[in-house]
């Protein structure tokens, strides 16, 4: 289940990714199709969120900063 971080409220344009950059902020970048290259990232909104180990960040369907405990699991076979 997801929690949400920081309520930003960022409207999506269609053909970019979004998503949470190092910082902690909102960035997206124009999305590679047809053979087209891939544009360069763009700050969208200043959030700065400290990111804790073990989660995974990312911008919900209502343009907030959510994040969700990582599930990690070891190799099968291993003992």
């Amino acid at each position: 289940m997801a929690e949400l971080i920081a309520k930003v409220g960022v409207k999506r344009a269609e053909g970019f990714l979004y998503y949470i950059d190092k910082r902690g902020d909102v960035a997206r970048a124009k999305m590679a199709r047809g053979g087209k290259k891939g544009g360069k990232p763009e700050l969208v909104e200043k959030v700065g969120v400290k990111k804790a180990p073990g989660y995974l960040y990312f911008l919900d369907k209502k343009g907030n900063v959510s994040r969700a405990k990582m599930v990690r699991r070891g190799k099968k076979g291993k003992k």
